[in-house]
């Protein structure tokens, strides 16, 4: 004790002479995108209050007429409430906070005083700012982190929390960030779902009072409410014009968002982990870190917005961002629970012959004593059931690599069947109450992360198979249930951290097996889209946007993800759902994501077939422009019973449009739709492809040439009256 109390009072010796010069200075912080300001001042009673956050100044010597108490207080008086870069509770403020402490001697209030900031270059782009806050009255300190990322004009945030108090303190609320605004109005657009309807969205005002976004299901995080919000000023959020803010949390479990507007109509907006049933036991000398918030904000609507998030996911967040992917054919719906090795050899020459790079054996090829013939057990054993696959995996491997396709499998390592190996024998690595019945979803549990032995042994389930067959290239990890019946053996008398070192047991394991094995992509599945964060995809090279693959569903799902996602993230399969529509309808949806297949080509005619394997050379070929270029939504399914959308590559040399006639009306109007992100300079040729057999476009500009200005401003005719039709235009530039 005495030693941390000796390096408390050097800490305070040495905080005293920059806490005393920034006093004198009004310390300014600048935290600047090429597009974005983000600007904190130092008041009098040596708080530091955010003063700007807008579009960036040309002047620096206009910073100086910033004050923290130009704005007023939070009661509309000229007071020192409201507005400061992490507010706390307990001390004058009356609205949200983002930090809230229980000290050791049971005093519930913080008050944080600037202490020091510096900035340093993370790269060219990328500058890093640490800003240091502590307690005048309590060995407390907190540091803020912001990387400012200059050409995607991204901000990303996230605290750390510390003390040497003589004993630990509670941490209640633990927010990642807090930022404000003053506009005349709000207008939040969230999005929510459920199992094979995620990604639904909807958009009102906020008034006075709070609205909270959040979710208490642990795992399966997103399956309700989804960890992304979209702001509008003085109107709702539009496409191509007016002021938005783009945010989510990088966090695979629990999350909130609060938005509240106060008396005087200042919108504060909080986020992090969600503190429900979670408060923090924080010992002397350990450091609580948040997730990442991460946010970005335009003068020219949400698909600006869209873009820079998907430009700075693959620069540097999602996993392997910049490389390519794979096309894949996988056998779920072909044959469900029923298959052996002869019936999947021959699925891999399919795979073959339609194109693809990868066939994905999905669910159902383990557990000997509880066999995966269905989803009441096996989950828990991954050993190869010999029943179905005598010759294990290394036959399937070599089967895979003698048809000429690589080979990828389906795993579930964080969850447990009652009916398995595992559970006899390990029940105590199980989430599960000790006193009340056992509730069942999806007839499974889910492993108890917060257990370094479990850690090891999900970790185990990848390094066992990887071990085994050094050419898996490819792993499909799914997460079908929240956690329920919630209670931790490991924890014991600490349950209320279960939600939160679960997910950091998790981050734990993917941290080993991508230090081991940093080449293999992974595709982070949950039920369908439930698990869609930058938290996960900091591991995994692609996400599972839903279990439904009806293509006009899949319109809005793959709408609503483009928001905060680029496409080689969002996986699209070609599918048997909804033999309503035409084959080339489903490819043609899929084909503006990263597309595979889940669809058995025998139960296509030869038209189809020989369609299908164009498409996919169509889309081998166009990938650099499908999974890299920028991201432009044309015309809104939610507005009309049309969508078009394009891809642009990034010298305006090659484009890509979708066109897609949903259920249109009788006689229903339609009109040009206008192009974007073209060079209005360049003259562009215009031919339809993805077109079925013997058939040519029926499209009057195809084989056109026309200016990039003409196609922006004066724009194509693309729809018809044609229920779920679908057409995709290669554009090139000819000069």
């Amino acid at each position: 004790m005495k030693k941390y109390l000796f390096l408390w009072i050097i800490l305070l010796i040495g905080s005293w002479h920059v806490v005393a010069q920034a006093n004198n200075d009004g310390a300014l912080i600048r935290i600047s995108t090429d597009e974005t300001d983000l600007i904190y001042r130092q008041a009098p009673n040596g708080r530091l209050y955010q003063v700007y956050l807008g579009p960036k100044l040309m002047h620096q010597t206009d910073l100086e007429h910033f004050s923290p108490f130009a704005k007023g207080g939070s009661d509309g008086s000229a007071g020192q409430r409201g507005w400061e870069i992490y507010m706390t509770s307990g001390a004058e403020d009356f609205f949200e906070p983002a930090l809230g402490i229980t000290h050791a001697d049971g005093n519930m209030s913080t008050i944080l005083t600037y202490v020091s900031s510096e900035q340093k270059a993370i790269d060219s782009n990328a500058t890093e700012t640490i800003i240091r806050l502590k307690d005048n009255q309590y060995p407390l300190q907190v540091i803020m982190h912001y990387v400012a990322y200059k050409k995607e004009n991204v901000i990303k945030t996230w605290t750390e929390i510390s003390h040497q108090e003589k004993k630990p303190i509670r941490l209640n609320r633990y927010a990642s960030s807090i930022i404000y605004f003053e506009r005349p109005s709000y207008y939040l657009t969230e999005f929510n779902g459920d199992w094979a309807k995620e990604m639904n969205m909807t958009t009102q005002q906020l008034q006075y009072g709070k609205k909270i976004l959040d979710t208490k299901l642990g795992t399966r995080a997103a399956m309700h409410v989804y960890p992304f919000f979209e702001l509008g000023f003085g109107q709702p959020a539009e496409e191509h014009r007016g002021e938005v803010v783009l945010g989510t949390i990088g966090w695979t479990g629990n999350f909130r968002f609060t938005f509240e507007v106060d008396n005087v109509g200042n919108l504060r907006v909080i986020s992090g982990i969600n503190p429900y049933a979670s408060h923090y036991e924080l010992k002397a000398g350990e450091t609580f870190t948040t997730p990442e918030f991460i946010f970005t904000r335009s003068d020219e609507g949400k698909g600006d917005a869209s873009r820079s998030f998907h430009q700075w996911a693959r620069n540097y967040q999602l996993y392997d961002g910049k490389g390519d992917r794979l096309t894949l054919l996988n056998n779920w719906e072909n044959t469900y629970f029923n298959f052996d090795q002869d019936k999947l050899s021959t699925l891999m020459v399919e795979a073959k012959s339609l194109g693809v790079n990868l066939f994905l054996l999905d669910d159902g090829w383990f557990g000997n004593e509880f066999p995966r013939n269905d989803d009441h057990a096996g989950l828990g054993d991954w050993q190869v059931m010999k029943s179905k696959l005598p010759d294990g995996i290394p036959f399937l491997v070599k089967e895979a690599k003698k048809a000429g396709v690589k080979f990828g499998i389906w795993i579930e390592p964080e969850m447990v069947n009652p009916k398995s190996n595992l559970a006899q024998k390990h029940p105590d690595w199980i989430i599960r109450l000790p006193n009340r019945e056992t509730y069942y979803y999806r007839n499974q549990l889910v492993l108890d992360l917060t257990n370094p032995e479990v850690q090891d042994f999900v970790f185990d389930v990848v390094d066992n198979l990887l071990t085994e067959n050094p050419e898996i290239a490819f792993f499909k990890w799914d997460c079908n249930s929240p956690i329920t019946n919630i209670y931790s053996p490991y924890l014991k008398d600490k349950q209320e951290q279960l939600y939160v070192d679960y997910v950091r047991g998790l981050y734990k394991v993917l941290d080993r097996i991508r230090a081991k094995y940093p080449a293999v992509p992974m595709m982070l599945c949950s039920g369908g889209g439930a698990r869609c964060d930058y938290g996960a995809l900091k591991y995994f090279t692609e996400f599972w946007a839903s279990d439904n693959t009806d293509p006009v569903e899949r319109l809005f799902i793959q709408w609503g993800f483009s928001q905060f996602f680029p496409s080689k993230a969002i996986c699209a399969h070609v599918t048997s759902w909804n033999k309503n529509t035409s084959v080339k309808f489903r490819v043609d949806v899929a084909m503006m994501c990263k597309m595979g297949f889940d669809i058995g080509l025998k139960d296509l005619n030869a038209d189809e077939l020989t369609f299908c394997q164009e498409a996919v050379a169509n889309y081998h070929r166009l990938k650099p422009i499908i999974l890299n270029g920028d991201f432009y939504r044309l015309v809104s399914p939610y507005d009309t019973e049309h969508m078009a959308v394009m891809h642009v590559g990034d010298n305006q040399k090659k484009a890509i449009l979708y066109a897609y006639d949903i259920h249109p009306r009788y006689a229903e109007s339609t009109y040009p739709v206008l192009l974007q992100g073209l060079d209005p300079a360049k003259m562009y040729k215009v031919e339809e492809i993805n077109l079925m057999p013997d058939t040519e476009s029926g499209a009057a500009i195809n084989g056109q040439t026309y200016s990039g200005d003409y196609l922006m401003k004066v724009g194509v005719r693309v729809f018809s009256a044609r229920q779920t039709t679908s057409h995709i235009f290669e554009i090139t530039a000819v000069n």
